[in-house]
């Protein structure tokens, strides 16, 4: 078999206008959609003193349950949080806005699958909490689901393109705000969180369980697994455009896995192959479809082969073999730990499969250990390491204008580091952290987190509402510089759902992996993530 060339790693992000991060990427970028810079400002209000928390109590996955006092606390900024994603909302259409500014006023006509996603998972979570009415809630998932059932999408395999009005439903083909030309873009990684809230949907609201699973039933996962590469039986695709993009990178073919359908300009140049990235929702939903065979999930690497010697650091591991696929055991080393990284070493690529699907207790031995080593490396860059008093470190709003990627530079295999600091300072293996850098931290990060370290999670949300000033009506602002105090003074509908998500699984004891993890679904994935042994130590 002739295998098409796999992408260097270095190139592997950089798409030029596709938003492989999902909701807010594109959205923000320097183009003239992000909202302005704040300026730096007095901090707000202090959130009123919490009396001192009863112990954490554990839970299974290595989680733990925040005490009385704290949980009083993160009820409140769910509150606030869902003020903003109901202010995005267009009740007319049900869609919600990729982003709103922290007045909450205003539409940003254009949305992605991932935003409609998060936004029927947290009204989910609203609806749990109190924060809406049952029936409320229910009105409001029905008019999605019958907005996306309306939505003109990629019929053939059921998934939606990367960006639509959601004022009108229709799909963008001029950037809001530039008139730049749009091509239609069927991303896989926007689908994963899409088809995953169908998924929860189907299973927490009876009411709309029928058409969920006519929406969910109707997608074709493999649509995105290529079997075409070296990596044996394949992996997942960036996604294919609808039109002609006229890249190089683009290459046109028949749909993958004898779908029937015309021709489209797949993304040859992009596939996720990183075991620690967002993109891993795609492989559990094929999985859990028989759309993509289990041996998949073990093509991804867990570090770069020690052959490889641009990666950021030398890896330490062995191989082994896991379903007839050979598998590197990598990890980085880090202040005592070995932690297997991501491409940047952002807590989006880490943890945010883990709001749905149980990972830490279905693979106690793999994301069981290295979800905390994760949070507690992220903890320890900030606080110890570079000094910025604050931490939490992932792709959001620049508070300075725009869109980027941050994350912990060590815990990422991108040689060019996704940065944790305003100024995208590079470090070096060996050498001392730089201080007095102006670290950008963003409050989703922090809340993802909660699952792992309620308490310092807590105490860390608890200080950028207090002393930066990084919270207002619709919760916390998306992003802060720690150093000048510059906020980004808007708020993305994914970043909120996220927070959103995390809040719920830690006040409702997991009530997202509830219900995500059916009995059908757990028969799936258990045993494909229980068979694993991660080179993760702390």
């Amino acid at each position: 078999m002739n295998h098409r060339s796999r992408p260097t790693a270095v190139g592997r992000r950089t798409l030029l206008g596709v938003p492989l991060l999902g909701a807010g990427a594109l959205a923000a970028t320097p183009s003239g959609a992000a909202a302005p810079a704040a300026a730096p400002a007095p901090a707000a209000a202090p959130a009123p003193a919490a009396a001192p928390a009863r112990a954490a109590r554990p839970l299974p996955g290595g989680r733990v349950r925040p005490g009385r006092a704290d949980r009083d606390l993160l009820h409140r900024w769910a509150a606030d949080t869902w003020r903003s994603l109901e202010a995005m909302t267009v009740p007319r259409t049900g869609l919600i806005s990729d982003n709103i500014g922290a007045d909450l006023s205003g539409h940003s006509r254009h949305t992605s699958p991932t935003n409609i996603g998060g936004s029927l998972w947290s009204t989910l979570i609203a609806r749990e909490l109190g924060l809406l009415s049952p029936g409320r809630a229910r009105a409001r998932i029905a008019a999605t689901l019958r907005s996306l059932e309306r939505m003109e999408h990629h019929e053939p395999s059921g998934m939606y393109v990367n960006w639509y009005n959601e004022t009108d439903r229709t799909i963008l083909r001029s950037w809001p705000g530039t008139g730049a030309d749009v091509v239609p873009f069927v991303s896989s990684v926007d689908m994963g969180w899409l088809g995953a809230a169908l998924h929860l949907v189907a299973e927490a609201d009876p009411g709309s369980r029928r058409p969920a699973r006519r929406l969910l039933d109707r997608m074709r996962w493999d649509v995105f697994f290529d079997r075409d590469v070296e990596a044996q039986p394949g992996q997942t695709i960036g996604g294919f455009w609808l039109e002609d993009p006229r890249r190089e990178d683009a290459e046109l073919l028949p749909l993958m896995n004898g779908i029937a359908g015309e021709d489209v300009w797949y993304h040859t140049g992009h596939h996720y192959d990183t075991a620690v990235s967002e993109a891993r929702m795609v492989t559990y939903l094929g999985i859990m479809r028989g759309q993509i065979p289990p041996a998949a999930y073990f093509t991804t690497f867990r570090t770069f082969p020690p052959e490889w010697d641009w990666s950021e650091m030398p890896p330490v591991g062995e191989w082994t073999e896991h379903e007839g696929v050979a598998v590197f055991e990598g990890a980085h080393t880090y202040r005592g730990m070995e932690i297997v990284p991501g491409w940047g070493g952002s807590m989006f690529e880490e943890l945010m499969p883990d709001l749905f699907v149980p990972e830490a207790a279905w693979g106690p031995d793999s994301w069981g250990r290295n979800h905390p080593l994760h949070v507690r490396a992220q903890r320890e860059h900030g606080l110890d390491e570079a000094g910025y008093g604050y931490w939490g470190f992932s792709p959001s709003s620049d508070p300075h204008g725009g869109y980027r990627e941050y994350g912990v530079d060590a815990l990422g295999l991108n040689p060019t580091g996704y940065f944790s600091d305003a100024a995208g300072t590079d470090w070096h293996v060996g050498d001392p952290y730089p201080q007095g850098l102006d670290g950008v931290v963003t409050p989703h990060a922090a809340a993802l987190a909660l699952q792992y370290e309620p308490e310092a999670a807590t105490e860390n949300l608890s200080r950028i509402e207090s002393e930066l000033g990084a919270y207002g009506p619709g919760g916390f602002h998306d992003a802060v510089a720690v150093a000048t105090g510059v906020r980004a003074e808007r708020h993305l509908s994914l970043d909120q759902s996220m927070i959103l998500g995390a809040l719920g699984n830690v006040l409702l004891d997991g009530r997202l992996h509830e219900w995500f993890a059916t009995d059908e679904v757990e028969a799936a994935l258990r045993p494909v993530l229980a068979q694993e042994v991660f080179r993760a130590h702390g």
